[in-house]
């Protein structure tokens, strides 16, 4: 397995924009904010030692890819 790689907001918009995803600085920030329930949209977390918010590079990776896998599997028609 390999090492985590913990990135912050503005590469984790960069690596959404490599993945044809563009977003906004604020698009981003809101991902990375909580909601009304204490829960973000994104699984990030607030760095111990920076105090700023951070994200497994992969993890973000995965999250896009199992939303479109899932999308997809919705769309597909039932046989």
């Amino acid at each position: 397995m390999d090492q985590p790689r913990y990135i912050g907001l503005d590469e984790a918009r960069q690596v959404l924009a490599e993945m044809g995803v563009m977003l906004t600085p604020r698009q981003m920030k809101r991902a990375a904010d909580k909601d009304a329930d204490g829960r973000r949209k994104l699984p990030f977390f607030i760095d111990p030692i920076e105090g700023t918010l951070k994200i497994d590079r992969q993890d973000l990776i995965n999250a896009y890819v199992k939303q479109q896998r899932d999308a997809q599997r919705q769309c597909r028609p039932q046989p």
